[in-house]
């Protein structure tokens, strides 16, 4: 039997341009899920193409970090933004903020709170959470996130993961397997491998095979890789110092061999949805 690939396009709403390239790479290519930035620009544009997509899955790409303000005031989440009212640019902040007892669990309820409202609000089905820059590894904000999608029937969420053997890598590790046992504790579901956080940014044809590759040795029936298209000519991305070859990952997402890269290292591309309990947790439990 085939294994499973979830394929999902991170940042949606960012811009219109990352709008307009998840859809392509949706209708054209391999993406098969999505996750919308609540606190994005070009959220309301996000919201309309969702509901002319509806074959798109839909999640939640929840925020602690980034160039765009947060939806409460700073009076109301004073642990999570500085004294202009912003997020922190990295998830290194959050992870500081936290190691020191400065990051107030009823403050990340709050502020993700409302931006999952946000979008359950725009009235397409949410099947899954995750976060950006994937602060959500961090025990703190996890159980948060965990506790929101289970209150709103949100039934899974993503579980990030490194290969990198560096101390970035090996901390992301430690904290993925803790994150693991919260998410099955919430009788959430997840998939059983990752790729896409040592990718980020640079995710063209060979470093999508590759990553492949190294899911199929993984072994595991069920796997997500989360990408970051645009149009490559977007204006709107000039003000994100992130480096990422949002043209480059678009063009792979878009090319054929892709697709027949997919099928040759034995997956079927799907969504959340298709997930089966007991393959992805029990196999989660035991690594």
């Amino acid at each position: 039997m085939s294994r499973l690939l979830i394929v999902t396009a991170d940042d949606l709403g960012l811009t219109t341009g990352v709008n307009r390239a998840v859809r392509r790479a949706h209708l054209d290519g391999v993406v098969t899920a999505t996750s919308l930035l609540a606190v994005g620009r070009a959220f309301d544009d996000a919201a309309a193409m969702l509901r002319a997509t509806p074959t798109l899955e839909l999640g939640a790409h929840l925020a602690l970090v980034g160039e765009d303000p947060p939806l409460l005031s700073a009076r109301e989440i004073p642990t999570l933004v500085d004294r202009h009212g912003a997020f922190p640019l990295s998830y290194r902040t959050v992870v500081a903020r936290g190691a020191a007892g400065r990051l107030d669990p009823a403050d990340v309820r709050r502020e993700l709170g409302a931006q999952l409202e946000r979008v359950l609000g725009i009235g397409v089905p949410v099947t899954h959470v995750d976060t950006h820059q994937h602060t959500h590894l961090w025990p703190g904000v996890g159980e948060v996130v965990a506790g929101l999608a289970r209150e709103h029937g949100i039934p899974a969420a993503r579980l990030p993961r490194s290969r990198n053997r560096g101390p970035v890598g090996l901390g992301v590790e430690v904290l993925r397997r803790r994150l693991a046992r919260r998410l099955l504790r919430a009788g959430l579901l997840t998939t059983g491998d990752y790729a896409g956080l040592d990718e980020a940014g640079a995710l063209d044809v060979g470093r999508f095979a590759a990553a492949l590759r190294a899911l199929r040795a993984g072994g595991q029936p069920t796997a997500e890789i989360n990408t970051h298209p645009s149009e490559p000519d977007d204006p709107d991305l000039g003000r994100f110092a992130w480096g990422y070859a949002w043209g480059d990952e678009l063009a792979g997402l878009l090319d054929p061999a892709t697709r027949d890269a997919v099928q040759a290292a034995g997956y079927r591309l799907g969504g959340w949805a298709d997930i089966a309990p007991a393959a992805s947790h029990d196999r989660q439990e035991r690594r």
